[in-house]
């Protein structure tokens, strides 16, 4: 037992509570053991799962599942009724899953068509080809080979005690474990054997439910499919219940494959977190607080802002806070607090977007998502096109087209990338988003110094007379196609991740409205380029440059905030908070280090128009 990992440990010692759940009641009833030896192998797993518990990972809840350990060793020693210690075995199987984080669910849709011809060449000449414990090789077997029809037996197993399985075997009993498929083989197996336990009927019943909605909450993913029992099902939602689950076990296909709710991913991180910090682990727990952010409440962001403007903001806040305080070394007692409170401000963003959308609220939340997160794009465009065009130096244009169309293909590569080759977390989107924003704020520094050193009469008219017939400055036209780029990227992958979550929050019925919110968005945004472009150019020369640096300049500081806060909010950089206004179509984040950024970004903005007025003076 040495050398086996502290995986193999937690995945036996579930194994092993899975065992005494369901066999327990079978051999002790009404105080008397009616196999003596099945009774002392049902103790003897007790003992072992306890100590195989003793060698696991120090823990914050260890000494909790010890003490659950125990009573369950007394209970059996006792000769508890059979429901009782099945009860306290489910218990801690659960909260061994939990602490140690056991892997329960497939990663895919199991194939159950491969699964048949796998139980037909390694299980049925035990099994018997239909299930029944028939097979050829079964005659003379101690114990027998489980009959799958068996419904006492089958109810009290989930499908992720069948895996457990055929991937540890049974010791003591020709049922080997199946170490030579594949893991992914492994859950099709245990789903195939699962498909026997129910009908026909039931399964033709259970679809009917499904298609109403029965069991679309309790067997939202592939995980809370494969926990639990035919009698918990029952239990918790009666007979339909469990004609759904024999639907599902027979067409996984059914469930969508997906990760748990955003909300409810952010909930069991944060609680990890806790237990982390609870046990020590100040680093762990720092990057959970953070993992339930980036890949859980930032995907409903958006559409929450849409629903409770102010709420968003408390939450996100909220979940810097705690951050903070865990990487200061706050109390225990205090982290706790505030995980709860985030908890409570979960639940109120749950209830807020609960349900599919309305056709408005979808309309308005596609409408806003690209407006807002489009503009600042737009308007860096609409202001560097303008220029070029109104200075005659069109030359410079196609720079500037390179420079959006390739954010727009690399954009979109980064998606295919991120939902068919690899995994972007997101912290790296924060992380690339934080980057591209704080590059960008110093190329729009640099080009609206440049184009302020301009405005006045006499710089511009010996630029003309100096650059009448060349093309503007190498450094200058790359320096304007870098800042198209960036300033276009760094928003394309956020708005496809937010209509991502926006399109599956909808439901069919929304799609059109979505659709249309993209599309009137889209028209708005060409709008307001258009009118900048006409507007601007009919401008003298003097304060069209001026109008023009000061644009570029503002949208400097907005890009260095919001730079700033994609670092804290991906952990690269500390998160300060201090009391002041939040705006964050300006870029303005209430933390230490964001506020300073745009303060030196404004004072370097307030020192080129300065030493700009002082040269043009000298001329």
């Amino acid at each position: 037992m040495a050398a086996t990992s502290d995986d193999e440990k937690a995945q036996t010692v579930v194994h092993m509570l899975d065992y005494i759940s369901v066999d327990y009641p079978e051999f002790v009833q009404n105080g008397k053991v009616l196999n003596q030896s099945e009774f002392e192998e049902q103790l003897e797993f007790a003992t072992q799962a306890l100590s195989l518990l003793k060698e696991m990972p120090a823990h914050a809840e260890q000494a909790g599942l010890l003490d659950k350990g125990q009573a369950l060793r007394k209970a059996i020693a006792a000769k508890a009724e059979g429901a009782e210690v099945s009860k306290q075995a489910n218990a801690l199987r659960a909260d061994v899953i939990r602490v140690y984080k056991v892997a329960v669910a497939p990663k895919g849709t199991p194939d159950l068509a491969r699964a048949a011809q796998l139980y037909a060449a390694n299980c049925a000449a035990c099994h018997g080809a239909t299930g029944r414990g028939d097979g050829p090789l079964a005659k003379g077997m101690e114990p027998e080979p489980s009959d799958f029809h068996d419904q006492a037996r089958m109810k009290v197993r989930s499908i992720y005690g069948l895996y457990n399985t055929i991937a540890l075997g049974v010791g003591g009993t020709p049922m080997r474990p199946f170490t030579e498929i594949t893991e992914e083989d492994r859950w099709a197996l245990a789903f195939f054997v699962g498909t026997l336990r129910g009908t026909e009927e039931d399964v033709k019943q259970g679809e009917a439910g499904w298609e109403k909605g029965v069991g679309k909450k309790e067997f939202e993913n592939l995980r809370a499919l494969v926990t639990q029992t035919p009698d918990e099902v029952e239990q918790l939602g009666g007979s339909a219940l469990t004609k759904v689950q024999s639907y599902l076990t027979k067409h996984p296909e059914a469930i969508k494959i997906a990760a748990p709710s955003p909300l409810q991913f952010s909930r069991e991180k944060l609680a990890q977190s806790l237990a982390a910090y609870q046990a020590g682990d100040a680093g762990t727990a720092r990057q959970l607080a953070i993992t339930a952010y980036l890949e859980g409440f930032e995907l409903v962001e958006s559409s929450l802002d849409n629903a409770d403007g102010v709420l968003r903001q408390k939450i996100e806040l909220e979940m810097m806070a705690l951050r903070a305080s865990i990487g200061a070394g706050k109390p225990v007692e205090e982290v706790a607090r505030q995980v709860k409170e985030i908890d409570d401000l979960l639940d109120e963003a749950e209830e807020a977007l609960s349900g599919d959308l309305s056709a408005t609220t979808a309309f308005l939340s596609a409408l806003l998502i690209l407006l807002r997160e489009g503009l600042e794009a737009i308007l860096v465009l609409a202001a560097i096109i303008s220029f070029v065009i109104k200075t005659g130096r069109r030359d410079a244009l196609r720079y500037i087209h390179y420079g959006w169309i390739a954010a727009v293909a690399l954009g979109i590569l980064t998606w295919v990338v991120a939902n068919y080759v690899l995994t972007i977390s997101g912290a790296n989107r924060e992380l690339t988003e934080g980057i591209t924003a704080l590059i960008a704020a110093a190329m729009l520094l640099y080009v609206g110094y440049w184009l302020h050193s301009k405005s006045y009469a006499q710089a511009w008219q010996k630029f003309i007379r100096e650059h009448v017939s060349a093309a503007l400055e190498k450094k200058t036209v790359w320096a304007m196609a870098g800042v198209s780029f960036l300033a276009v990227y760094r928003e394309l992958f956020e708005i496809i991740l937010f209509y991502q979550a926006l399109w599956v929050q909808v439901g069919d019925d929304g799609h059109v409205a979505v659709l249309s919110g993209i599309a009137t968005a889209a028209v708005l945004l060409a709008i307001i380029g258009w009118a900048i472009l006409k507007y601007s150019i009919r401008l003298p020369i003097g304060p069209f440059f001026g109008v023009t640096s000061a644009l570029l300049a503002f949208l400097a500081v907005v890009f260095a905030g919001n730079g700033i806060a994609a670092l804290q909010e991906a952990g690269v950089i500390e998160a300060d908070r201090i009391h002041f206004i939040t705006v964050p179509i300006l870029g303005i984040h209430p933390t230490l280090q964001g506020v300073s950024t745009q303060a030196v970004v404004l004072a370097l903005v307030i020192l080129g128009i300065w030493l700009s007025r002082r040269q043009a003076n000298a001329k």
